[in-house]
C-alpha cells in the first residue's frame, strides 16, 4: 500500500501522467455506464435488429448537438401516435350506421425548425377480419390550408410514404412532398412556414371490432447524440459499447501477452541449455512471421470472432521480441545473492521463478503493458477497418469500415468517421502518456538524478 502512495504522488509530479488518467478515467466511466444503462443483450439487439427497431429514426444524419453550430436550425424527429396519451394527438370513433364507423386521428405538431424534414412517413396498424378500413389523409398548414394527401385501403400492417404516393406528387406539382407541405406559398424560393401543423387520418371501418392505429414520423435530418447510418442505427450505442470492449480487448491482450512472455523467459534463463535454446529458436522464427497477413488469414478462413482473434494475438506475441529483453533482465537477476540464497535452503526452480526472479520484473513490466494496451485496440480497429471486424458486437472500428464502405467521407458525413476515431486516439494517447510516465517512474535509467 506505501509503494502503491508513492507511486501516485510520483506521477502527480508528471502533467502528462495527470492528463493522461483523466482521459483514461473518462473511458472507464463510459465503459461502465455503457454496461450498466444498455445491457450486452440489449446492445445486440439494438444494433443488430431491423427497420422494427430503428424505424423511427432518420437515415444518415448528424447529432443533434451540431444545431449550436449552424446558424440554420435543423429539425430533429417529431413522432405522434395515436396510442399515445399526449394534448397533441386525438382520436374519436363515431358510428356511422350499424356496419360503418367513422375513425378520426387528429396529429399536432410545432414546427419551428429552418430546414425541411428528410421524410414522411404514416405506419397504420388496422384490427379486421374481412374488409380493411378505407382510410383518407388530410394535411392542414400553419395559414388555415387543406391539402388532401391520399387514400388507402388499410392492411393488417401499412405504410403510406408521402414521397411514393405520385398522385400526391402531381398535386404538389413535381415537389417533394417534404418540402412542399412546409413551404410558405407566397415566398418563390422554398421556405419553411414556421408554426402548428395538422395531420388528420380519417377512417371508415365496416365491422364492429375494426379499429385503426396510426403513427406519424416526421424524419429530422439531426438525430441524438452521435447521428445515424445508413441502416438508421443510432451510432450511440456502437461509441458507448465500442469502449468497454477495447479496453477490455486491449487489456487482455496486453496483459495475456506480457505476462506469458515474461514467464517464458524466466523459465528458459533459470532452466539454460536445451530449453532456453528451443525457446530462443522458437521466437526467431516467430518473429519471421506477418502478424497482420496471419490474423486476416484467420479472420477469412476461421472466424471473424472477436475473441478468437484475441486468442491468436496472444499466441503470435508470447514469443516476440519482448522476449529477449525479459531474457537479458533475467540473466542479471539470476546471479543476484539472493538468488544464490534461495538456492541454499533448497527453494524449488518453479518457487525461484515466481516468488524470486518473476516479482523483480514486474516494475518494467508495467509500464510496458500500459503502453501495449492502446497497440492492440488500433489493431483491432485496423482488423475490423479491413472487413475482418467481429460480425456480431459494434465496436469502433466496425463503425469506420461501414462508414468506409457508405462512402461517408465522399458524401460529408464526417461525423460518422470522426466520432469512432476521436475516441481511438484518446485511448491511445491516454494510456500513452500514464504508460511514459510510469516508465519514468519504474525504471531507474530514465529517472532524474
Amino acid at each position: 500500500m506505501n509503494n502503491l502512495k508513492r507511486s501516485l504522488r510520483e506521477m502527480a509530479k508528471f502533467p502528462s501522467a495527470v492528463g493522461g488518467g483523466i482521459v483514461i478515467a473518462f473511458l472507464v466511466f463510459l465503459a461502465i455506464y455503457a454496461v450498466v444503462s444498455i445491457p450486452y443483450s440489449e446492445a445486440i439487439r439494438l444494433w443488430r435488429g431491423g427497420e422494427e427497431i430503428w424505424g423511427d429514426n432518420p437515415r444518415i444524419v448528424p447529432p443533434a448537438w451540431t444545431n449550436f453550430f449552424r446558424r440554420e436550425k435543423q429539425p430533429t424527429t417529431i413522432i405522434r401516435n395515436s396510442r399515445d396519451e399526449s394534448p397533441m394527438t386525438s382520436k374519436t370513433v363515431t358510428e356511422i350506421s350499424e356496419d360503418m364507423w367513422d375513425v378520426v386521428m387528429t396529429f399536432d405538431f410545432d414546427y419551428n425548425f429552418d430546414a425541411f424534414p428528410q421524410d414522411l412517413i404514416v405506419f397504420m396498424e388496422a384490427t379486421f377480419v374481412e374488409k380493411g378500413p378505407f382510410v383518407s389523409l388530410f394535411w392542414i398548414t400553419p395559414d388555415g390550408r387543406e391539402i388532401r394527401l391520399g387514400e388507402v385501403t388499410a392492411k393488417p400492417s401499412e405504410t403510406y410514404r408521402f414521397a411514393q404516393d405520385e398522385r400526391l406528387l402531381r398535386r404538389l406539382k413535381g415537389v417533394a412532398p417534404q418540402i412542399a407541405l412546409f413551404a410558405d406559398p407566397e415566398k418563390e424560393t422554398p421556405t419553411v412556414l414556421k408554426g402548428r401543423y395538422q395531420l388528420q387520418i380519417a377512417a371508415v371501418t365496416f365491422e364492429e371490432s375494426a379499429d385503426l392505429e396510426a403513427k406519424f414520423v416526421a424524419y429530422g435530418t439531426v438525430h441524438g447524440l452521435a447521428g445515424t447510418d445508413h441502416r438508421r442505427r443510432d451510432l450511440t450505442v456502437a461509441l458507448l459499447w465500442g469502449t468497454p470492449i477495447a479496453l477490455l480487448f486491449g487489456l487482455l491482450a496486453a496483459l495475456g501477452t506480457s505476462v506469458i512472455t515474461m514467464t517464458i523467459a524466466a523459465v528458459g534463463v533459470w532452466f539454460g541449455g536445451a530449453v532456453d535454446e528451443l525457446i530462443q529458436r522458437i521466437t526467431e522464427v516467430n518473429m519471421l512471421l506477418p502478424t497482420l497477413p496471419i490474423l486476416i488469414m484467420v479472420g477469412t478462413f476461421q472466424s471473424r470472432s472477436i475473441w478468437v482473434i484475441l486468442g491468436w494475438i496472444v499466441l503470435l506475441n508470447i514469443f516476440g521480441g519482448g522476449i529477449k529483453g525479459f531474457r537479458a533482465m533475467f540473466i542479471q537477476i539470476k546471479e543476484a545473492p539472493y538468488i544464490e540464497a534461495a538456492r541454499s535452503y533448497g527453494a524449488s526452480s518453479w518457487r525461484i521463478i515466481f516468488l524470486y526472479l518473476v516479482p523483480r520484473i514486474i516494475p518494467v513490466l508495467i509500464p510496458n503493458l500500459v503502453i501495449g494496451i492502446p497497440a492492440y485496440v488500433f489493431l483491432e480497429a485496423s482488423l475490423a477497418l479491413l472487413g475482418l471486424g467481429d460480425p456480431v458486437l459494434p465496436t469502433w472500428g466496425k463503425l469506420i469500415d461501414d462508414a468506409r464502405s457508405n462512402g461517408a467521407l465522399y458524401n460529408g458525413q464526417y461525423y460518422w468517421v470522426l466520432e469512432p476515431a476521436v475516441l481511438l486516439m484518446l485511448a491511445g494517447l491516454g494510456f500513452a502518456m500514464v504508460g511514459f510516465a510510469l516508465d519514468r517512474i519504474f525504471n531507474p535509467r530514465l529517472r532524474e538524478v
